[in-house]
């Protein structure tokens, strides 16, 4: 099967209607179809649909950013921070390990709660989603493993 680059817009919602993120108003999303620049989920659904298509779609979390794991939350004493850091809940920050995102996301006197999960970790998403254009992917954006375009996307 060749592989297809997929471009669509979307508006994702959590499970209580809260609005996480949309497209509207900006350039639809394109991918590159099987490595995993999308969660699994949206992507297996995707892969049904036809240029032109609505379709509203439900991701359980454990195919989107997975299940929260309690292991990832650290009780951090504070003089592991910089003395005059303005610690605030939902800041991030980077550690060692790379790609590896904390969010503070809770405050206390001698330590500061710090959560590595994503922050949509452990929640139910549900995508509308329109699905744009389908093309071939070029050889160069299969080795590159990526989609290249000036915005991220061709018409043809």
């Amino acid at each position: 099967m060749k592989t297809r680059v997929i471009t669509f817009h979307y508006i994702l919602h959590d499970t209580e209607g809260n609005l996480i993120d949309s497209s509207e108003g900006k350039a639809p999303l394109s991918y590159l179809e099987g490595v995993g620049h999308i969660i699994s989920g949206l992507e297996e659904e995707m892969k049904k649909m036809e240029t032109g298509e609505k379709r509203k779609i439900n991701v359980s979390a454990e195919n989107a950013y997975g299940i929260k794991d309690p292991d990832l939350i650290f009780d951090v004493p504070r003089s592991q921070f910089p003395p005059n850091e303005d610690l605030q809940i939902g800041m991030m920050f980077q550690t060692d390990e790379p790609d590896k995102v904390f969010t503070i996301t809770e405050l206390q006197e001698e330590s500061v709660i710090v959560d590595g999960n994503h922050p949509l970790a452990g929640v139910n998403l549900i995508f509308d989603v329109e699905l744009t254009g389908i093309r071939e992917a070029t050889e160069e954006e299969i080795s590159h493993g990526h989609v290249h375009g000036e915005d991220g996307h061709h018409h043809h």
